[in-house]
């Protein structure tokens, strides 16, 4: 405590010093635990459920994990004992509206042991069982489970909600329970709202579009708890036993004999399931990890910083501590005291990062794709790994200093104080730092060029349409009372009445929209003349509307676009991209081709005429490319299975969003019964290049803290060196050393500094460039330019920060030093 009370008063004592460093503690702290957070939601915290670590996920293939019904109706009745339990799961929104623009909340489809096998109670209420997990529900009829942050915001946390209905896609369902405020949901990154039971799913989608017994609809994840004392490579050989069966019993009608084998065969596997499925963790793991690397090199730098400040303040307290151990302290006190004052330091700069985490991280996730939702809870692993850093910080930037303070001697105190202080050699230990700042900033800046010019390809990268003034509206039918078979006549309706609203030019439906998390690919036959192998015959579609290319801006380059007569009774046509046609038919005229998809031997696809050749245009991602693509006509599609369509439409001025009421009311009036979701395809854009947008932004900003804590130390260095050789400068001017000299004497140390820095952090960024390359777009990672801009950068920074310590050098007054000595 003796300590402690020093040290208050030691930093009270030097109120700046101890700002700049609290400061940068604060910053470096802070962006760690922010990081880390996140990081520990995703990859560590497991779900708040009864022993988690017993909880598996089972996967259909070596990366696959999504189930058909058939399939997990196969594990749920005849295969009950592999397991103490299991439930299937999938994660749909519910429309809470009851017509028109939609209310969405987050849902969750499952199967009657979910909360069973979760060991989830309710804390008002009961849950679903598998009594209620039945064709139209059981004995209560459709029942829904809420969570705790639901029945808060929908009805005020009433204990009444209980027995209430709830509109969910426009069917009634009968609340039963409430779960507990810390169960989120049975995955990390995605909050629920709503929980029903699986075998309620024809009631939503509609009998029509269920998926309970298609083989081919792998929609379904199954979460299963091993049996007490049983292991993941226990349970693998079990489970593998009885899927021939399994698979057998669920062949796809319309699978082609040549598909059969893959099938069968394609093997079971279990992955631990402690913290959810692993959808999120794969998606985010290597830039969560990478931009995790870059604040703990800020860390680092700013202890460095820190380091250097504590040198020059415990050589200006040489004369205090010589006092102190001229009357009896020892050394071993000394170390202990000013120790303590880096740990006072630390502690006080982790409080204030804690503070800046809470905010940072959620301002982190605000960055992230709209449909990433977690919860970052400050729970212990957060506070140990924040308290871990703020000790290993203070024994980093303290242990230096306090071990270099107890070499002075106690004879010092009866010296004239600084009159014969020898200064450090030409690299000494705060310059060394100061090299290790350099280094790890240019490792930083050259990240952080990387990373942002790799996104600024990709936000440049021509799309192929025009994304401005596109507003998307998704159009639902489920709960239309048009019949399925007639459901296109209706979606070409609302498209017509979208066209007529006042500042639209134009308007497009397509089953598929571009740059989406949707896609639709299909094998195609061997065109006339060319003979390619099955595995590159796999070409992307999508069902448009008359007007679409319009819409989007996409250009005709030959033949014709889509017209009204082009519907089910007329020959089939399609429309290619221009990868297509080269792709397929090389130097040959595309148009009037004939091209076949390969369908089921059941129902052999009909040829489709090649009518017209658009430019190319992204398709799933930027980051895909553009792969070859054709178009078929929406009114030549049958909907018996097509429950909406998206339309674009294109605003004549002005910001798209800015339709959305008038084109909502257009819409309503071709049938209130419709569900419409709206968004600006600029929304979807950023979503798309969510990750990218993240890791640049980050690195820039980490980079740009780098480069102003690495000008700092050299600004604090070369003034110590300045303030310690004001002797040696003086008597070299007294001399005749002109002032441009001692200009030159500083910068010549500065660029020693820097040279050594850039040369050191130039290695480490070219080895370390190898981790970082997978998140890259049409960038090297050992692009010449970033490598050739980041060293002067730094230069400049570095000439920029020795720049003030340099003019005092040379308006020293050689009088005045030969006066005090």
């Amino acid at each position: 405590m003796s300590d402690l009370r020093d040290a208050v008063r030691g930093l009270r004592g030097t109120p700046v010093v101890s700002a700049v460093g609290i400061l940068s503690l604060a910053l470096g702290i802070g962006a760690n635990t922010a990081i880390f957070s996140i990081l520990n939601t995703l990859m560590l915290r497991s779900l708040p459920v009864k022993h988690p670590q017993e909880l598996v996920q089972l996967m259909t293939g070596a990366r696959r994990s999504s189930w058909s019904n058939p399939l997990w109706e196969q594990l749920r009745d005849q295969h009950t004992d592999l397991f103490q339990g299991a439930f299937a799961f999938s994660q749909p929104r519910f429309d809470l509206a009851r017509g028109g623009e939609a209310e969405f909340a987050n849902g969750v489809m499952a199967s009657g042991g979910l909360f069973d096998v979760l060991g989830v109670p309710a804390i008002l209420g009961r849950t679903f069982t598998a009594a209620d997990d039945v064709k139209g529900g059981g004995k209560d009829g459709p029942v829904a489970v809420i969570s705790y942050g639901f029945w808060q915001r929908r009805f005020g946390g009433a204990a009444d909600a209980i027995g209430k209905p709830l509109l969910l896609d426009r069917v009634s369902f009968t609340i039963i329970g409430i779960t507990p405020p810390e169960f989120t949901g049975p995955s990390q990154g995605r909050l629920y709202d709503v929980a029903i039971p699986l075998a309620t799913e024809p009631l939503i989608r509609g009998a029509n579009e269920s998926a309970m017994n298609e083989r081919t609809w792998w929609w379904l994840n199954v979460i299963a708890r091993l049996k007490r004392g049983d292991t993941i490579e226990r349970a693998i050989p079990a489970l593998r036993g009885v899927q021939p069966q399994m698979r057998a019993a669920t062949i796809p009608p319309d699978y082609r004999p040549a598909d059969l084998p893959r099938y069968l065969s394609e093997a079971f596997s279990l992955r631990s399931a402690a913290n959810g499925p692993a959808f999120l963790r794969l998606q985010y793991r290597q830039p969560l990890f990478t931009i995790m690397a870059v604040v703990a090199i800020v860390l680092l730098i700013a202890c460095a910083n820190i380091a250097n400040l504590l040198l020059a303040r415990a050589s200006a307290r040489r004369h205090e501590l010589s006092i102190r151990l001229a009357l009896g302290a020892s050394r071993g006190r000394i170390a202990r005291q000013l120790l303590a004052e880096s740990l006072l330091l630390s502690g006080i700069g982790a409080a204030l990062g804690i503070l800046f985490a809470r905010w940072g991280s959620r301002a982190l996730l605000s960055q992230f794709s709209s449909s990433v939702e977690l919860e970052l809870p400050l729970d212990w692993r957060v506070l140990g790994f924040t308290a871990a850093i703020a000790i290993g910080t203070a024994l980093i930037f303290g242990t230096v200093p306090a071990l270099r303070a107890t070499r002075v001697e106690p004879n010092e105190a009866i010296k004239e104080q600084g009159r014969a202080i020898v200064g450090e050699g030409r690299l000494g230990f705060g310059s060394l730092l100061v090299v290790a700042q350099v280094a790890l900033s240019l490792v930083l800046v050259v990240g952080a060029g990387l990373f942002v010019r790799s996104f600024m390809s990709l936000a440049r990268m021509n799309l192929g349409f025009d994304v401005n003034p596109l507003l998307i509206v998704d159009v639902d039918a489920k709960r239309s009372n048009v019949a399925p078979d007639h459901r296109q006549p209706l979606f070409e309706r609302a498209r017509q009445a979208a066209l007529q609203v006042p500042g639209v030019r134009n308007a497009g439906a397509s089953v598929i929209m571009p740059i989406d998390y949707s896609s639709w690919d299909t094998l195609i036959d061997n065109p006339d003349g060319l003979s390619l192998p099955e595995s590159e015959r796999d070409v992307w579609s999508n069902a448009i509307s008359p007007g679409w290319f319009v819409t989007y801006s996409i250009p005709l380059v030959a033949g014709r676009d889509f017209d009204a007569h082009d519907t089910l009774g007329s020959p089939r046509v399609v429309i290619v991209n221009e990868t297509l046609a080269r792709k397929y038919f090389k130097h040959r005229n595309p148009l009037g081709q004939i091209l076949r998809e390969i369908g089921s031997p059941q129902e052999p696809s009909e040829p489709m005429v090649i009518v017209g050749l658009v430019k190319d245009a992204v398709y799933l991602s930027p980051r895909e490319g553009v792969p070859p693509t054709m178009y078929q006509a929406i009114l030549q599609r049958k909907t018996s299975n097509q429950q909406g369509v998206s339309i674009a439409v294109r605003a004549a001025s002005g910001e798209p969003a800015l339709l959305t009421r008038s084109v909502a009311d257009a819409i309503m009036r071709v049938d209130p019964d419709l569900s419409l979701t709206f968004r600006p395809m600029k929304a979807a854009i950023r979503d798309v290049t969510s990750q990218e947008r993240v890791v640049a932004g980050l690195s820039a900003f980490f980079g740009g803290l780098a480069l102003l804590l690495a000008g700092i130390g050299l600004y604090g260095v070369m003034s110590y060196a300045v303030s310690r050789r004001r002797t040696e400068i003086g008597i070299r001017m007294a001399l005749g050393a002109r002032p441009a000299g001692a200009i030159a004497l500083v910068l010549r140390r500065v660029a020693l500094l820097v040279g050594l820095g850039v040369i050191v952090g130039s290695g480490i960024a070219l080895w370390a460039a190898q981790f970082v390359s997978a998140l890259l777009f049409g960038l090297r990672p050992r692009d010449p330019a970033t490598y050739v801009a980041a060293p002067l950068v730094l230069t400049f920074v570095g000439a920029l920060a020795a720049w003030l310590p340099a003019r005092r050098a040379a308006r020293i007054d050689p009088a005045v030093i030969l006066r005090n000595q």
